[in-house]
């Protein structure tokens, strides 16, 4: 995904009006493509990162020094309430065990008045290229695959409607486009067979007949030779904390 993350991240910093000054929180911040975007509008010092897996929290540490990064999950977030301007999570909130937990601990570390922003690729509908292209190549191997359409904000309205049920106030939706460059297919295909993700496991899980069934159900769906663009959309949303919200 990292390909895809520079123009996403920037989107989503515009969408919670980050400004200099301000101190901001990524949650779920992986190993800190957002993290990195956010210390370069604000500094180090004002940015804060969490991730439950120890190897993203310790690339991002590494990569953002200076930030706060830290260990943990976004259900049950280590900061103060209202500690943050602006708290923000990219491509997080389906991976949540308790999403609509994750999105309050989100506002509580928010001050009354700060923005909450979240954003998730477009599964639902197919608007995310590169996923639509593998799950389908995984229905031909495997008609009865789930994939990852079922998800917590993979369809539209989902984080909206999640951030009203929260409490937040004010809240818009809408879409955000990327693009990603591949020079190849093996450029496309060779990441899922790290067993990244919910797609790379998947694959990982499947017999060595079937894995090539899908990567040439894959390559025919893309050019035959040479260097190609896809394109992504993610739904997000933002939500502003009220003066009243309860800190809990």
């Amino acid at each position: 995904m990292g390909r895809y993350v520079p123009s996403l991240a920037a989107a989503l910093i515009d969408a919670a009006e980050v400004t200099s000054g301000q101190r901001v929180c990524d949650v779920g911040c992986g190993p800190g493509g957002l993290t990195r975007e956010l210390v370069a509008r604000v500094g180090a010092v004002n940015v804060a990162a969490i991730d439950p897996a120890p190897q993203f929290a310790a690339a991002c540490r590494e990569r953002n020094p200076g930030a706060d990064v830290r260990e943990g999950v976004a259900e049950q977030l280590p900061w103060a309430a209202g500690e943050f301007d602006s708290t923000l999570s990219s491509l997080v909130i389906g991976f949540m065990r308790d999403p609509d937990r994750g999105v309050r601990e989100m506002a509580r570390v928010t001050r009354p008045g700060g923005a909450v922003a979240a954003c998730m690729w477009d599964i639902a509908t197919g608007g995310m290229t590169m996923l639509r292209l593998f799950w389908s190549a995984a229905r031909q191997v495997d008609p009865g695959v789930k994939g990852e359409s079922a998800m917590a904000g993979t369809a539209e309205g989902d984080i909206a409607e999640r951030f009203r049920r929260s409490g937040l106030v004010d809240v818009v939706e809408g879409e955000f486009m990327a693009r990603a460059d591949y020079s190849s297919f093996d450029d496309f295909w060779t990441p899922f067979t790290y067993a990244v993700g919910p797609a790379g496991q998947y694959l990982q899980s499947l017999s060595p007949a079937q894995q090539e069934g899908m990567r040439e159900a894959c390559r025919s769906a893309l050019p035959a030779a040479g260097p190609f663009s896809l394109d992504a959309r993610a739904w997000y949303a933002r939500g502003t904390v009220p003066a009243a919200q309860a800190r809990t």
